[in-house]
């Protein structure tokens, strides 16, 4: 059976959807194929996303519109931008803002590869940089009552020329002001999975939030906060019923000589089992990691 992994689209580069030119490929994903275009009525390369026709279903279809709406509704400028959603007899698309640079968890498996083991951790400033404006865009997120549901590395793609990042991927993302009678949908990604989420419970910004804890503990020592697990069942069933936590004994000041142990309990709260005891919002957490900043990071 055809998947996106081995369709061919080399007879797309040239064809013309909506008011752009396709180029070339630039990269897959489970879904749908992204490609670089050229805008002719402003004159400038733009990204499209396309899901053909032969692989849809119902479910891929909602997912893909709703990645569409969700982030054409939100305008931030660390939230990607969408500027046209269409359809042609081969494929339904949405165009959107071309990044350059590449995605967080590229960043983090260049960096681990550095020959100098002291330079194997995202130098803590950025990783504060990077987290806080991440932050600032799912708390504008939330306040347009959007959870984004699938926070991680791979959907945070950081620019090359400032490093500023940039949230991608609102494929399953909940509006919090419909589909209020629905039951909730068990989806996202299990690594950064909060404990809801993996119950199928009903989420708000929370979950988002216990997700940037995930990614915060990652950057600053190369590794996720989890015990060993067997398989993705065994890691969502300790995550569902364990509530003294999954995670390692070994706090992250102790892995990282970096850091002051301030810094464990920032993460500790984002990363509360339950959602009454992370932070409210993510402004909170911005808080937390300015306060920390200040007191020690002084020449930052």
């Amino acid at each position: 059976m055809e998947s996106i992994a081995t369709l061919n689209v080399d007879h797309l580069s040239g064809v013309q959807v909506g008011t752009s030119t396709i180029i070339k490929e630039l990269a897959r994903g489970g879904m749908a194929i992204v490609f670089i275009a050229y805008q002719r009525t402003l004159k400038r390369q733009i990204a499209v996303k396309l899901l053909p026709k032969s692989l849809l279903t119902d479910k891929t279809a909602d997912l893909f519109q709703q990645e569409a709406e969700s982030a054409a509704i939100l305008s931030h400028p660390n939230i990607i931008q969408v500027y046209e959603v269409g359809e042609t007899d081969e494929f339904i698309f949405f165009t959107m803002q071309l990044v350059h640079g590449k995605s967080l968890s590229t960043m983090m498996e260049m960096t681990k590869k550095n020959i100098i083991p002291s330079k194997r951790v995202l130098p803590l400033s950025i990783t504060i940089k990077i987290t806080t404006q991440v932050l600032d865009a799912l708390n504008y997120s939330h306040e347009q009552e959007i959870i984004h549901r699938d926070i991680k590395p791979g959907n945070i793609l950081i620019e090359d020329h400032n490093q500023r990042p940039i949230i991608t991927d609102y494929g399953i993302a909940k509006v919090l002001r419909s589909d209020n009678s629905q039951k909730p949908i068990i989806q996202g990604t299990p690594l950064y999975m909060a404990p809801e989420q993996v119950m199928g419970k009903q989420i708000d910004g929370r979950t988002d939030i216990y997700a940037m804890g995930t990614i915060l503990f990652q950057m600053l020592v190369t590794r996720l906060p989890l015990l060993k697990f067997k398989s993705k069942k065994d890691l969502l069933k300790h995550k569902a019923l364990n509530e003294e936590g999954i995670f390692e004994e070994k706090k992250p000041s102790k892995l990282n000589p970096v850091l002051h142990e301030d810094m464990d309990k920032i993460i500790q709260k984002a990363l509360g089992y339950h959602p009454d005891d992370r932070y409210k919002t993510c402004r909170e957490f911005i808080d937390a990691l300015d306060e920390y900043r200040k007191t020690h990071l002084k020449e930052s």
